[in-house]
């Protein structure tokens, strides 16, 4: 590769880059500004705080369904739009007039016919804006791109409690029109300004399709990959390595010490350290800033000595600090720990889906691979904060986080024995 190469690779990087960062911003504004305001709509006709939850959590039971199948079906489209586009061009606008008309339920049914409408068209589009990250960037650069998108993703809470602050007391409709209208004007952009059908990854897929074509007409094997979800997965599973389904596995287990130590903070605060609800709820916010500085310079690191190695490191610090945080037992202890856990978090975040998009077995996957990253991280979602509560039961809330911290060990194991495996094989594969 030429000097110039790398420099148009670059800009065509930072280029694409930015408009997932786009996408990524404005669906996620949505659904943190979903997660703050939807409840009270509920309770207006729902008293039953277990009832609520349960329907606040449709979304993510949705997404384990929805999520793998939808990025294959990407994976297997083809336009001259390229496999993503046409997905965004439609999810996105029907999901923003979907959200915008929320609050103007007039009845729980209507209200919970709109959730789920908008949850299934969102779990829909949501892992085919991440997977152009794969269909664009070269495997060593994609760890700063996706740090870009975890700082967005993180970046849009603090929007959504804006538009909470400013809007929703005085007026509510068009405090859900915001988060609408900045996904319409995203998806504008990105039609107008991305073909995916330029990037290398469809046109590696194209000259795969029609190598494939030509040995079928021939009469000979094609030697086809795996396409559907179901070969795929067979595919993990069968896998004498077994490095893919380790990794999905470490994807689960720092997803339920991460999910727990965020949603359970505020119990924590409140029984452990004595603090008021309004306090104990703002203990994860330093932690939150802390995550956006550390992702670009997490990322450049991981270039440098290893994905794998900087994830261990990173789950690594998360659980030692949590452990400390636990044994401090103070509310200055517990910010310190959760900052520094969330800078250990960021060697998780910014490169677990890497890794993953990395060990494919082709292009073709891309889109399959990061919904299958969502069902983990997702599954984690539901079943970690369940899972140290019940630890809780247990050791009492003083040691939550040092229950957290216990499934982030875990973990790291998995995560070592990837790495031995790899040693072992002598490979590296971009990880």
């Amino acid at each position: 590769m030429t000097a110039l190469d790398s420099d148009a690779d670059r800009v065509s990087g930072r280029r694409i880059t930015f408009f997932v960062v786009l996408a990524v911003f404005a669906q996620e504004s949505t659904w943190n500004f979903y997660d703050a305001q939807v409840p009270p709509l509920l309770g207006e006709y729902v008293a039953s705080a277990a009832l609520i939850g349960a329907l606040m959590g449709m979304d993510n039971l949705l997404g384990i369904f929805i999520q793998p199948w939808i990025g294959n079906r990407s994976d297997n489209t083809r336009t001259r739009w390229g496999r993503r586009i046409p997905y965004l061009a439609v999810g996105m606008p029907v999901a923003a007039l979907l959200f915008a008309v929320i609050p103007l339920a007039s009845s729980l049914p209507a209200l919970v016919a709109l959730m789920f409408c908008y949850a299934l068209v969102c779990n829909s589009f949501k892992p085919i804006a991440e997977s152009l990250l794969p269909d664009f960037i070269r495997p060593e650069r994609r760890s700063r791109a996706n740090a870009a998108v975890k700082a967005a993703s993180s970046l849009t809470i603090v929007v959504s409690a804006l538009i909470s602050l400013f809007l929703v007391d005085s007026f509510p409709v068009l405090a859900f029109s915001v988060p609408a209208l900045l996904m319409l004007v995203s998806a504008v952009v990105l039609v107008l300004k991305v073909r995916d059908n330029t990037s290398p990854a469809y046109r590696e897929v194209a000259a795969e399709d029609a190598s494939i074509a030509a040995a079928t007409a021939a009469g000979q094997d094609p030697g086809a990959p795996p396409m559907t979800v179901r070969e795929l997965l067979t595919d993990i599973v069968r896998d004498r390595s077994r490095e893919r389904l380790l990794v999905l596995v470490a994807i689960l287990l720092f997803g339920c010490a991460w999910a727990a130590s965020r949603s359970l903070v505020t119990p924590y605060g409140m029984e452990a350290l004595g603090l008021s609800r309004g306090s104990a709820g703002g203990l994860t916010l330093p932690s939150g800033v802390a995550f956006i500085l550390a992702a670009f310079p997490v990322a450049l690191l991981s270039e440098r000595i290893g994905r794998l190695r900087v994830m261990a490191l990173g789950m690594g610090l998360f659980a030692l600090s949590l452990t400390l945080g636990a044994l401090g037992n103070a509310p200055a202890a517990a910010v310190v720990a959760l900052c520094v856990g969330a800078i250990g978090a960021a060697g998780f975040l910014v490169n677990g889906a890497v890794i993953l998009w990395n060990l494919a077995p082709s292009a073709r996957a891309f889109g399959t691979y990061t919904g299958l990253y969502t069902v983990g991280w997702m599954g984690g979602g539901f079943i970690g904060p369940a899972l140290v509560g019940a630890m809780v039961e247990v050791t009492g809330w003083r040691f939550m986080l040092a229950d957290a911290a216990l499934l982030a060990a875990l973990a790291v194991l998995v995560v070592l024995r990837v790495l031995a495996l790899q040693r072992r094989a002598g490979t590296a594969r971009a990880l």
